[in-house]
């Protein structure tokens, strides 16, 4: 069984009022912060976080609402808003001791990381940003029947009760749709990390719709403000993500462009899953970025 990294140690460290994230550490030298996506947990930076650690420190938690991270009760919106979720990455650094780090996000891992560059960045030196658009922008582009593909954004998006119970009742085969349908390489999610996102998943399944709930509510009104506002990321960001634009209908980089100072936006051959399907690209990917 594929319990976590190798050469990592794990670490439940508090960054909040009831708060533990689950977070594997390993390396030394500057900080790479690697945030994790749905339905995974910080198991899928298994290849590219060692590969990183010869030259950095690198921190992979599991998100607040997955894995083994603490899983609070969505009391208000506000409990899984992305501000908060970011929130939780920067007192996870301070507690390691790490005043400023570069932060690569993957699909729910990069709408914290995108927030958490607009929030902090006086931490954040470098953004990297897997397989997603902003979320107001997420939104923007769906349209008509281009959006059953996101379907899932919708179910989960629904006031509380029904989407828990319909997912609970069906969890291995709800998440295992996603691994299946998002993947360009099977073989890329070997059977015991398969085995190991599908148990953390179904154990999850209030905290993770409420994550997704929070994309429909509180964090478009977050995104929407920071637009109003002219707020922009001003550190340097690199953006890569499937050629979603030419099969929905937009030009992806045009629409990344709002928001940073400094782009460098590419396409992927590689599934969804890029860190697990291309680990070497995306690897390359965060040490240039960290050259700029």
């Amino acid at each position: 069984m594929n319990t976590g990294i190798p050469g990592f140690e794990t670490r439940q460290i508090d960054v909040a009022d009831g708060v533990r994230l689950h977070t594997a550490v390993g390396g030394e030298g500057p900080a790479v912060v690697l945030l994790h996506g749905f339905p995974q947990t910080h198991l899928m930076w298994r290849h590219v976080a060692p590969a990183l650690a010869g030259h950095h420190t690198v921190i992979c938690p599991d998100l607040r609402g997955y894995g083994s991270s603490s899983k609070p009760e969505a009391v208000g919106e506000d409990t899984y808003s992305k501000r908060t979720m970011a929130t939780d990455i920067v007192r996870l650094a301070d507690t390691l001791g790490h005043d400023r780090f570069t932060l690569v996000g993957h699909d729910r891992g990069a709408h914290v990381a995108f927030r958490a560059g607009l929030d902090h960045p006086d931490r954040i030196s470098h953004l990297a940003i897997l397989d997603i658009l902003p979320t107001l922008d997420t939104w923007n582009v769906l349209h008509g029947t281009s959006a059953v593909v996101a379907f899932h954004l919708y179910l989960m998006a629904q006031p509380p009760g029904l989407p828990e119970q319909m997912i609970a009742a069906t969890a291995d085969a709800f998440f295992g749709h996603f691994l299946d349908a998002w993947s360009a390489s099977p073989d890329a999610i070997p059977a015991d990390v398969r085995a190991a996102y599908l148990r953390a998943s179904r154990n999850a399944v209030p905290s993770i719709v409420a994550d997704y709930r929070a994309t429909a509510t509180i964090d478009v009104t977050h995104d929407q403000a920071d637009l109003d506002a002219g707020n922009r990321l001003t550190m340097p960001v690199t953006v890569v993500q499937q050629d979603w634009g030419r099969h929905l209908g937009f030009d992806a980089a045009a629409t990344w462009r709002p928001w940073t100072d400094d782009l460098q936006h590419f396409t992927t051959q590689a599934g969804h899953f890029m860190a697990e399907e291309a680990p070497e690209d995306i690897t390359t990917l965060i040490l240039d970025l960290m050259k700029r």
